[in-house]
């Protein structure tokens, strides 16, 4: 079941993430497969924590890895947990030493922003097949930032590309990457 998890959560990537130029650095570590993906099973918060922490050693110790997915499965189905999870991660990210070393992107099937409508298709830019955290290395950031005009524009940019393709279509981009 995890191959086929990590395989969908790929293809998302690949059609939604770098198809709709989203993220304009997924590119380059897709095409030199230098992402991590992990599924956790374990509805168990303590255990979602605990892979989110073992994800951030792994990163610490493998330079080869430029980014990890941590995937859950079956856990934080509801998009206000999620919410909870990832504020407590960032906690952990904290305490744990990991702050300034890492940063967390986080994605949902439900995620919605703060004041919007849940069917703006401006939510779809954040909207993932599977609850997951997006581990990215600060320093390799800085480094895409600095070579890329503009980033602060990112954001907007993106935001208008969803809108202007409408819910329907973000909604369809995204459940056709469940299908193999």
């Amino acid at each position: 079941m995890n191959e086929i998890i990590i395989n969908q959560t790929k293809k998302w990537i690949e059609q939604v993430v770098i198809g709709c130029n989203f993220c304009p650095f997924a590119a380059k570590e897709f095409t030199h497969d230098t992402i991590a993906y992990r599924v956790e099973s374990s509805r168990d918060i303590k255990i979602c924590l605990q892979a989110f922490l073992q994800e951030c050693e792994k990163l610490r110790d493998d330079a080869a890895i430029a980014t990890s997915f941590l995937i859950f499965e079956t856990a934080f189905t509801k998009f206000r947990d999620y919410l909870d999870f990832v504020a407590l991660v960032e906690k952990h990210l904290r305490k744990h030493g990991f702050e300034g070393v890492f940063q967390v992107a986080s994605f949902h099937p439900d995620y919605c922003f703060a004041n919007a409508p849940a069917d703006d298709a401006a939510n779809y830019t954040n909207r993932s097949i599977y609850p997951m955290l997006h581990l990215l290395r600060e320093a390799g950031m800085e480094q895409a930032l600095t070579n890329f005009p503009n980033p602060g524009t990112i954001p907007e940019r993106n935001i208008a590309f969803a809108r202007a393709k409408g819910t329907a279509y973000m909604q369809q981009l995204r459940e056709a990457c469940m299908q193999l």
